[in-house]
């Protein structure tokens, strides 16, 4: 284990970059989208599609993810992942149909899948338990940072260039942050494991069938997936399209927004750590900022003509709240399987976010539209309303598992 402030930073610059990266492509859409759209004649209903290509390979990669982190070196898997992004990116950029963006975006989730999971992994190994609290806040904000990027200042950078140059810049900027990872991250102890992969198959299964995850990671799912799939696109077209924003004001509000989950990742986790202290668990705090999120999203829908920057930054802000469940959930399975538990979460949040972005899509091109990019209010809102209604859902099955839970050992208690 190490503690200096040097070798910290070591591991959490090229991470910290990757994930930056990650979360700027994820959310680059909310402001490129119309541009792409008019430039290549996509509807709503593609454009869902597209856009939620990087959800579903990202998710996809989960579980083979958690299995290739716990057996090979961590610098190895992310760096060579990470020449996929730079690969999709270019595509990405190239593209002159819907099906080679589909691609382009694919890709771009195969090479960003490890940005997170390999930089916790990474640190669970080389840090002290009480640094990891820090590091991971960092790690995360990153991720904020990476959104904030990606709406005022992309909108500024379109005045230079379109979305093609902003994307084979993306894709130099994939292969700079691999050779970053390649050679400041150190190799660990070879510590491979025996067991096939098969029984690691096995192994991630029985974490998926615990209690301890089914009882809480669908609430993190759910909420993440309605969380990434509004923010990393239908946001923006809901700006512009219902509160009726020009594309300069409708990228301010997205960035404040971003600002928003930057708070949330740093000062939710310094709120949590103070609340466990007087007894409060995560998950019950996870709970109540996922409410918090869950109005937001009403408040937004009634009143869109007042739905100002400071509802879009609490949006921001509780959208961050189901990442608490990470915490929960890793701290009552083994070390050994760390990366395991927290990819099959991920894979729930991610595909989730798949489905909710493509379907929301797909509820706006119910809706005719008047030159192929204009659609009318009534279909944003009934595709935010559904959306709302999985993320009701998802509270909806935490209360459940609680109260049940806790009249099972009222019962236990009584017998």
């Amino acid at each position: 284990m190490q503690t200096s402030t040097l070798f910290t930073l070591r591991l959490l610059i090229p991470f910290a970059l990757g994930y930056w990266l990650s979360y700027l492509f994820r959310v680059i859409n909310a402001v490129v989208a119309p541009d792409i759209m008019a430039e290549l004649g996509i509807s709503a209903a593609t454009l869902g599609f597209v856009s939620s290509a990087y959800f579903l390979t990202f998710a996809a990669c989960q579980i083979p993810l958690g299995i290739l982190l716990d057996r090979y070196q961590t610098r190895d898997v992310a760096s060579a992942l990470l020449l996929f992004a730079a690969a999709g990116s270019l595509v990405f950029a190239l593209a002159e149909s819907s099906l080679t963006l589909w691609l382009g975006r694919g890709l771009i989730g195969i090479g960003v899948s490890a940005c997170l999971m390999a930089a916790f992994k990474c640190y669970t190994s080389w840090l002290k338990r009480e640094q990891l609290p820090a590091i991971n806040g960092l790690q995360l904000t990153s991720g904020g940072l990476g959104a904030l990027s990606a709406t005022a200042p992309i909108e500024f950078a379109l005045t230079f260039t379109d979305w093609r140059g902003i994307f084979i810049a993306t894709a130099i900027l994939s292969l700079m942050i691999a050779l970053l990872v390649r050679i400041l991250i150190p190799r660990t102890q070879a510590r491979k494991s025996s067991d096939s992969i098969l029984t690691q198959l096995r192994q991630t299964w029985a974490v998926v069938k615990t209690p301890a995850f089914y009882q809480l990671a669908p609430a993190s799912m759910l909420s993440q997936s309605v969380f990434i799939a509004v923010q990393s696109l239908w946001a923006g077209l809901w700006l512009q399209q219902v509160s009726q924003l020009t594309p300069a004001n409708a990228a301010a509000v997205l960035f404040v927004a971003a600002a928003g989950m930057v708070a949330g990742f740093l000062l939710l986790g310094f709120i949590t750590g103070r609340l466990n202290r007087l007894g409060v668990s995560t998950p019950s705090i996870s709970f109540i900022g996922m409410a918090c999120f869950t109005l937001t999203l009403l408040w937004i829908q009634l009143g869109p003509d007042h739905a100002g920057l400071m509802v879009w930054g609490l949006f921001g802000f509780f959208g961050t709240s189901g990442t608490l469940m990470f915490a929960g959930l890793s701290q009552q399975f083994p070390i050994e399987i760390s990366a395991r538990v927290s990819t099959s979460l991920n894979l729930g949040i991610f595909l989730g976010a798949f489905l909710v972005q493509w379907g929301m899509g797909a509820v706006v091109g119910l809706w005719p539209s008047e030159d192929g990019q204009q659609y009318p209010s009534s279909a944003f809102r009934w595709a935010l309303g559904g959306a709302t209604l999985l993320q009701i859902a998802a509270l909806g099955w935490y209360l459940w598992c609680r109260l049940r839970a806790a009249a099972q050992a009222s019962n236990a208690a009584n017998t």
